[in-house]
């Protein structure tokens, strides 16, 4: 008979998540894995089996909140002003030191880019997952399809700026500024859309 772990299996997922998005997976140790996690080695490795299958998992799970934060936006607030929620959210909130941290996926892009690309794989479908709801959200807005996907594309790219970004220096209220501007630029281009013009070729 298999014993069932002796502590609270989430919460100590929840500490190794926190302690690989604040240090990445190679500076993240063992040791500090442990002490994160609240539990013993033996623990460790008899419910984990090793580091790479947990960070796995926790790279797994941010995603997931990710993806979750931003369905919760959307539930009392417009698709574009729910988008523009999660970025302000994330990058200011009221998180104290995370904010700092930046986001695990590109991180973990950055990071592990010719050194695991599995993992970097992995959490670049993630990434590819949630520019796909921004997309969604854009078309919900009335963005024709085509626009939906530029935007998204380019709000993807403003977000792995963003959270490069948060890393390098503290934000502040000021640096808002820049992401109010994109999103008065995406809410100009859904009301006015360019629509190619049609050619024809005309034969004599």
């Amino acid at each position: 008979m298999t014993r069932s772990p002796e502590f609270d299996r989430s919460k100590a997922v929840d500490g190794a998540l926190r302690l690989f998005w604040r240090k990445g997976y190679q500076a993240s140790s063992l040791t500090d894995l442990l002490s994160a996690m609240g539990i013993g080695r033996s623990s460790f490795y008899a419910t984990f089996t090793d580091k790479r299958g947990l960070f796995i998992e926790c790279l797994d799970l941010f995603a997931q909140r990710t993806l979750d934060l931003l369905e919760r936006a959307h539930d009392g607030l417009s698709p574009v002003d729910a988008l523009q929620a999660f970025f302000e959210r994330d990058f200011v909130g009221a998180r104290g030191a995370r904010g700092q941290w930046g986001c695990m996926l590109v991180s973990t892009v950055l990071e592990m880019a010719g050194v695991d690309d599995d993992l970097a794989a992995r959490a670049s479908r993630h990434l590819d997952r949630v520019q796909q709801l921004f997309r969604t959200f854009l078309q919900d807005a009335g963005a024709p399809p085509p626009l939906a996907g530029d935007l998204a594309a380019l709000l993807m790219l403003v977000n792995e700026g963003v959270r490069v970004s948060s890393r390098r220096e503290p934000p502040d209220l000021g640096r808002l500024q820049p992401i109010a501007t994109i999103f008065r630029l995406v809410r100009s281009a859904i009301a006015n859309p360019i629509v190619p013009e049609l050619t024809r070729e005309i034969t004599v």
